[in-house]
């Protein structure tokens, strides 16, 4: 079979392709024909060493995969060969609180990960894909939705006619989007162009602010919001966005921490955060029960991820190259025939 690893992280040139011996399923394991792969932010921020977790050269890249099963180890009684399955983002993280020792223990970074033709894995690290879905759609839920879930649940979940403000185009973004609107939500999201406000609006977003011509859109979502304040914020962007959802945030509301994208900006003002009345939490992805719990409610309302484009397994580093790029809307993935 063949598969791509990263000799080193710090260039594409270290992306390769090979051959590898086909692999056989351990007791406890199934051995999945992989039909799809999906990228996420955090590939990229691998590659170019900005990761803040724990990486080990000489791995199959991308934490989210989907596939067939075409045999199962001894003593496999989750599943079926056939079943047509994603991976769950930890593969040994099943619910509770996070488990510490779980944050090496990803694919792509510290396991081998899903961009290969074939692969065993755990049958306990895997979920069965709604009917409706595509192998392509399914390989990107792993990371990118059950992020977006994850923030719109958690200890607080959200409720009918509460206000979420999304953060740009991206896949979690676009997720939390989709799934802000299941759970009747209203959603703000900012972008910067008005051709992807007009996709915005078309997924289901309430109002859309540009962050460009408006630099203070914390106020402005504020605003939208009838001066009461967002009651969740989806926060990918980071140190640069932090201070203008802490301007967005209602009394009470939350600032689901997610991502690193925006480099920018100040340390965090604390007498700003204290003065806000808000909570921040960290999300660390989700655990297995709450993965199954989201593809209950995508197969329930039919729900189909955004993807902007899908590569063939022969370019995979095109599919690189097209994400760093960032003009996509919408998830980047891998088509493995």
């Amino acid at each position: 079979m063949q598969s791509y690893r990263f000799s080193r992280f710090g260039s594409l040139d270290h992306l390769n392709r090979r051959d590898e011996a086909m692999p056989a399923p351990g007791r406890g394991e199934v051995l999945l024909r992989v039909h799809a792969s999906s990228l996420n932010y955090r590939d990229l921020a691998l590659l170019h060493g900005r990761y803040p977790m724990s990486w080990t050269d000489g791995l199959i890249p991308l934490s989210d995969g989907a596939g067939e099963i075409i045999a199962l180890g001894e003593g496999c009684r989750r599943f079926a060969v056939g079943d047509r399955v994603c991976n769950s983002f930890f593969p040994e993280w099943f619910g509770g609180p996070f488990p510490l020792e779980q944050a090496a223990r990803q694919y792509g970074s510290n396991l081998d990960g899903w961009l290969c033709q074939y692969k065993t894995v755990s049958e306990e690290a895997l979920v069965r894909v709604p009917d409706h879905l595509s192998y392509a759609e399914a390989a990107a839920l792993p990371c990118a939705a059950l992020t977006a879930w994850t923030a719109l649940n958690g200890p607080n979940p959200i409720r009918a006619g509460d206000t979420v403000l999304t953060q740009g185009t991206g896949g979690v973004s676009l997720f939390a989007v989709q799934l802000a609107k299941l759970m009747g939500a209203r959603v703000i999201a900012t972008t910067s162009s008005a051709e992807k406000a007009e996709k915005l609006e078309a997924l289901g977003a309430d109002a859309v602010i540009d962050y460009r011509a408006e630099p203070q859109w914390g106020t402005r979502a504020r605003e939208l919001s009838g001066g009461m304040g967002v009651d969740r914020i989806v926060e990918v962007g980071g140190q640069g966005t932090l201070a203008q959802s802490l301007d967005a945030v209602a009394v009470g509301g939350e600032i689901a921490v997610i991502g690193f994208l925006d480099q920018g900006g100040a340390a965090l003002d604390f007498m700003r955060y204290f003065l806000s009345g808000a909570t921040l939490r960290r999300i660390a992805v989700g655990h297995r029960e709450d993965m199954e719990a989201m593809l209950r409610a995508i197969g329930r309302h039919g729900l189909r991820p955004v993807i902007d484009r899908a590569f063939p397994f022969g370019d995979a580093r095109a599919a690189f190259e097209h994400l760093e790029a960032r003009r996509h809307f919408g998830k980047v993935v891998i088509q493995h025939g």
